[in-house]
Protein backbone atom coordinates (compact mmCIF):
# COMPACT_ATOMS: atom_id res chain seq x y z
CA UNK A 1 0.00 0.00 0.00
CA UNK A 2 1.19 3.55 -0.75
CA UNK A 3 1.23 5.98 2.12
CA UNK A 4 1.07 9.71 1.93
CA UNK A 5 3.31 10.31 5.69
CA UNK A 6 5.68 12.84 7.07
CA UNK A 7 9.30 12.34 7.28
CA UNK A 8 11.39 14.26 9.58
CA UNK A 9 14.24 16.25 9.04
CA UNK A 10 16.04 19.33 10.80
CA UNK A 11 18.49 18.85 13.26
CA UNK A 12 18.25 17.45 17.12
CA UNK A 13 15.42 18.77 19.04
CA UNK A 14 14.17 21.24 15.90
CA UNK A 15 12.09 19.41 13.37
CA UNK A 16 10.82 20.07 10.25
CA UNK A 17 9.30 17.52 8.36
CA UNK A 18 8.08 16.70 4.58
CA UNK A 19 5.51 15.18 3.06
CA UNK A 20 5.87 12.27 1.04
CA UNK A 21 4.68 9.44 -0.33
CA UNK A 22 5.70 6.11 0.19
CA UNK A 23 5.58 2.48 0.60
CA UNK A 24 4.11 1.41 3.99
CA UNK A 25 6.30 -1.08 4.75
CA UNK A 26 9.33 1.53 4.80
CA UNK A 27 10.78 2.98 7.63
CA UNK A 28 9.45 6.68 8.65
CA UNK A 29 12.99 8.48 7.27
CA UNK A 30 13.74 5.54 4.61
CA UNK A 31 12.42 5.27 0.71
CA UNK A 32 10.12 6.96 -0.40
CA UNK A 33 8.66 7.32 -3.77
CA UNK A 34 7.89 11.25 -4.12
CA UNK A 35 8.24 14.39 -1.94
CA UNK A 36 5.38 16.30 -2.17
CA UNK A 37 5.67 18.70 0.22
CA UNK A 38 7.02 20.43 4.09
CA UNK A 39 5.65 21.54 6.96
CA UNK A 40 7.53 23.54 9.80
CA UNK A 41 5.63 23.07 13.32
CA UNK A 42 8.01 25.95 14.88
CA UNK A 43 7.29 28.88 12.94
CA UNK A 44 4.26 30.89 14.32
CA UNK A 45 1.66 30.40 12.27
CA UNK A 46 3.18 26.76 11.62
CA UNK A 47 3.48 26.95 8.07
CA UNK A 48 2.39 24.39 5.29
CA UNK A 49 3.64 24.40 1.72
CA UNK A 50 1.99 21.35 -0.26
CA UNK A 51 1.61 20.28 -4.00
CA UNK A 52 -2.26 20.04 -4.35
CA UNK A 53 -1.89 18.72 -7.82
CA UNK A 54 0.18 16.44 -6.70
CA UNK A 55 -1.68 15.45 -3.77
CA UNK A 56 -5.00 14.84 -5.41
CA UNK A 57 -2.94 12.44 -7.97
CA UNK A 58 -1.68 10.18 -5.46
CA UNK A 59 -4.97 10.20 -3.62
CA UNK A 60 -6.93 9.55 -6.85
CA UNK A 61 -4.42 6.38 -6.98
CA UNK A 62 -5.35 5.15 -3.79
CA UNK A 63 -2.54 7.08 -1.57
CA UNK A 64 -4.09 6.54 2.35
CA UNK A 65 -2.29 9.80 4.51
CA UNK A 66 -1.31 8.87 7.78
CA UNK A 67 -3.42 10.70 10.45
CA UNK A 68 -1.18 13.62 10.65
CA UNK A 69 -1.42 13.99 7.28
CA UNK A 70 -4.76 13.58 6.85
CA UNK A 71 -4.92 16.78 9.66
CA UNK A 72 -3.05 18.76 8.04
CA UNK A 73 -4.76 18.14 4.83
CA UNK A 74 -8.09 18.65 6.08
CA UNK A 75 -7.15 21.98 7.46
CA UNK A 76 -6.34 22.63 3.44
CA UNK A 77 -9.48 21.19 2.75
CA UNK A 78 -8.04 18.58 0.12
CA UNK A 79 -9.43 15.69 2.16
CA UNK A 80 -12.48 15.35 4.88
CA UNK A 81 -10.99 14.58 8.38
CA UNK A 82 -12.08 11.50 9.50
CA UNK A 83 -12.97 10.08 13.07
CA UNK A 84 -10.26 10.28 15.47
CA UNK A 85 -8.79 6.83 15.96
CA UNK A 86 -8.69 5.38 19.42
CA UNK A 87 -5.21 5.42 21.05
CA UNK A 88 -3.75 2.30 21.93
CA UNK A 89 -2.07 3.04 24.82
CA UNK A 90 -3.72 2.37 28.19
CA UNK A 91 -4.92 5.57 30.24
CA UNK A 92 -2.40 6.66 32.87
CA UNK A 93 -4.78 5.25 35.69
CA UNK A 94 -4.84 1.91 34.29
CA UNK A 95 -1.44 1.60 34.29
CA UNK A 96 -0.06 -0.11 37.24
CA UNK A 97 -2.73 -1.58 38.82
CA UNK A 98 -3.12 -5.70 37.93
Amino acid sequence: MVKIRLRRMGAKKQPTYRFVVTDARSPRDGRFIEIVGHYNPRTEPKTVVVDEEKIKAWLAKGAQPSDPVRRLLAERGLVERGPIPETKRKPKSEKGEG
